[in-house]
C-alpha cells in the first residue's frame, strides 16, 4: 500500500509513518502549513485505525460468526476499494483513509507462531531479524536460525509487495488497490476456513 500511496497519490506513505512524521517536520519548519497537513493527516488515520482495531476487538469478545479479525480484514477491503473510485485530485483523503486501513491491519495481525511481527512496517522485522541470526551464531540453536528467516522471509514479502505494487500501479494507475482488496478477500474467506478446523 505504501507503493500505491507514495507512487500514485502524492509521494505520501500508508504506512511508513515515520517517513510521514519527519516530512511533517521538515515542512513546519519551513513553514509550508499546507505541505505538513498533508504529511500529519495521514499519521491521525493510522492512529484512528489502531484504535478501531482495538475497540473492535474489545466489543466482539463475545462469540460471532465472524471473528474480531475477519471484522478487520472486510473493513480494510471495504475502505481500499472505496479508495480506488477517489480522483487524483483528493489524494489526500485518499491516503488518509489508505493508512486508516493499515492501522487496522497492523494492529490486528501482530503475531506468526507466536513471534511479534509488524505487517506494514520493516525496520522491528530487520531489527528482529538480525538479532535471532546473531542469537543463532553465538548459541547455534535451530530456534533462532528460523526465527530470523521468518523475520527475513516477511521482510521478503515486503519488498515482493513493493514491487507488485509498483507494476499495479503503473498498470492500473488509481484502481490498483484492487489487487489488494481481492486479496483481502481471499483472506477473509481463508480464515473462515481455518474457523472450521479449530
Amino acid at each position: 500500500m505504501d507503493a500505491y500511496s507514495y507512487m500514485c497519490r502524492g509521494k505520501v506513505f500508508a504506512n511508513a509513518q515515520t517517513g510521514n512524521i519527519l516530512l511533517f517536520g521538515i515542512y513546519m519548519s519551513e513553514r509550508q502549513w499546507d505541505m505538513a497537513i498533508r504529511y500529519l493527516i495521514p499519521v491521525i488515520a493510522f492512529v484512528t485505525g489502531i484504535g478501531v482495531a482495538d475497540l473492535v476487538r474489545m466489543k466482539m469478545k463475545e462469540k460471532s460468526i465472524f471473528h474480531w479479525r475477519q471484522l478487520s480484514v472486510l473493513s480494510e477491503a471495504v475502505v481500499l476499494f472505496v479508495v480506488c473510485f477517489i480522483p487524483q485530485k483528493f489524494n489526500l483523503p485518499a491516503n488518509s483513509l489508505t493508512s486508516l486501513a493499515c492501522g487496522i491491519q497492523v494492529e490486528s495481525f501482530r503475531k506468526i507462531h507466536g513471534n511479534g511481527i509488524a505487517t506494514t512496517m520493516c525496520i522491528g522485522n530487520l531489527r528482529s531479524a538480525t538479532q535471532q541470526m546473531c542469537e543463532y551464531l553465538g548459541s547455534k540453536r535451530k530456534e533462532h536460525l528460523k526465527k530470523g528467516l521468518l523475520y527475513y522471509g516477511i521482510i521478503f514479502c515486503f519488498v515482493m509487495g513493493a514491487v507488485l505494487g509498483n507494476i499495479c500501479v503503473k498498470y492500473l494507475s488509481k484502481k490498483a488497490l484492487i489487487v489488494c482488496v481481492v486479496m483481502l478477500g481471499m483472506a477473509f474467506v481463508m480464515m473462515f476456513i481455518d474457523g472450521e478446523k479449530q
